[in-house]
């Protein structure tokens, strides 16, 4: 019990004063308390000690004693002897000194010597290169880390390694800055490369800082990926029938792989990152294309001498046309152009038969009046010896003939 409520006693001091230190070298956060503890110092008189403070605040040698006053805000002795530095900054930075003549008469002397440092914020990379060209030195980007200090170093890294510049495939031009105010640094690292043929088409870069502090774990950029162009890549081309890679429902798709590199290195395919199951070809034929051959589609070189190359993506995707059927619900320019005219074609039959239907009803009721009943005898008379002067006619007109 008593050892954990020494410990949080002096966890307590720790966060009041900043840090309390006894050793020979002493970092400290600038902006933040410091206190010097006075090896030796009797609790009484305190007059028999005093502090003597070599920094960038003083030309040379100051000394401070119980008797003086606070020496402008900076540092201040305590009542049991030690030194405080309300906020440490740069100008702090140097060699403290503690003389204390203990109740018996013996001399003990502390001895400090004083850093100060600040974090910069996150390193970032500015200007980053989208693509670099095989063969051709080309700029990666600008690592920058602000507010540092003290100055600190950036490095570059390739695919998770340290890249080590050698003035010939990867040069690196470095700039640090001090601002005038603050006294904090301000790096720059500017990466140029020149890919090799057979590199890797993607190559990671990552930039990082590391303080010039021990065991202080660095800061880490996001990493940035490019993608690599060049003579051996503009070599493979890939050439797709019909151009544009689109096609309708059962169409046919043909993709030729084109290598200038000889003797003919193996190709194979692949579709939306993943290999086919096809045997090496520098043609893929595509039969009968349906919605499961939608997708990105690569042709992937493989020779001993420039290693393993990619051709550019070909997309291919099926569109619908009226002739060749349209999906339910949609219909093509030409599909609703056939669809006008059937719709015309069946209106117009509709009135037809429609005129037809009418004339026809009128005919059929004419002739319904014609054969109404005659209301009396002599009407009926009349009407039979019509019937009978016409059949003779009738019969001498069918006898007569043409």
């Amino acid at each position: 019990m008593a050892a954990e409520t020494a410990a949080g006693a002096w966890v307590l001091v720790l966060i009041l004063w900043g840090a309390v230190v006894g050793g020979q070298n002493i970092t400290a956060r600038i902006g933040e308390p410091l206190m010097l503890s006075c090896k030796g110092a009797p609790k009484k008189p305190l007059q028999q000690l005093e502090w003597k403070l070599n920094t960038g605040r003083t030309e040379a040698w100051k000394v401070l004693s119980p008797q003086g006053d606070p020496w402008d805000s900076v540092a201040r002795i305590l009542p049991n002897g030690s030194l405080l530095l309300p906020t440490i900054g740069i100008q702090d930075e140097g060699t403290f000194r503690c003389r204390a003549t203990n109740r018996h008469g013996k001399e003990v002397k502390s001895n400090y010597r004083v850093r100060v440092y600040q974090f910069p914020g996150k390193p970032e990379i500015v200007d980053p290169a989208s693509e670099l060209t095989v063969g051709v030195p080309s700029k990666v980007g600008t690592c920058v880390s602000e507010g540092g200090y003290p100055a600190g170093t950036l490095s570059w890294h390739l695919d998770g390694k340290p890249l080590i510049p050698d003035g010939k495939g990867a040069t690196v031009k470095e700039e640090s800055r001090r601002h005038p105010g603050t006294g904090l640094f301000t790096l720059q690292s500017e990466l140029t490369v020149t890919p090799a043929q057979g590199g890797p088409a993607h190559p990671t870069f990552s930039c990082s800082f590391s303080a010039s502090l021990p065991r202080r774990r660095a800061l880490n950029t996001a990493p940035i990926q490019p993608t690599v162009r060049g003579e051996h890549r503009e070599g493979v081309q890939l050439v797709v029938e019909p151009e544009g890679g689109a096609v309708a429902t059962g169409g046919t798709v043909t993709m030729t792989c084109e290598v200038s590199a000889q003797p003919l290195p193996h190709i194979h395919w692949i579709k939306d990152g993943m290999p086919l199951p096809f045997p090496p070809s520098p043609v893929l034929h595509l039969p009968e294309v349906g919605p499961q051959d939608e997708g990105t589609y690569r042709c992937v070189v493989t020779h001993p001498s420039h290693g393993t190359q990619e051709s550019r993506a070909v997309s291919i995707s099926i569109t619908e046309t009226g002739e060749e059927g349209s999906t339910a619900g949609s219909v093509s320019g030409s599909g609703l152009g056939t669809l006008a005219l059937t719709l015309g074609i069946l209106g117009g039959l509709g009135v037809a038969a429609l005129l037809i239907g009418v004339l026809m009803w009128r005919r059929r009721q004419h002739r319904g009046e014609e054969r109404k009943v005659p209301e009396n005898q002599e009407d009926e008379e009349e009407h039979a010896e019509l019937n009978q002067s016409e059949e003779p006619e009738a019969a001498e007109n069918s006898a007569g003939g043409p």
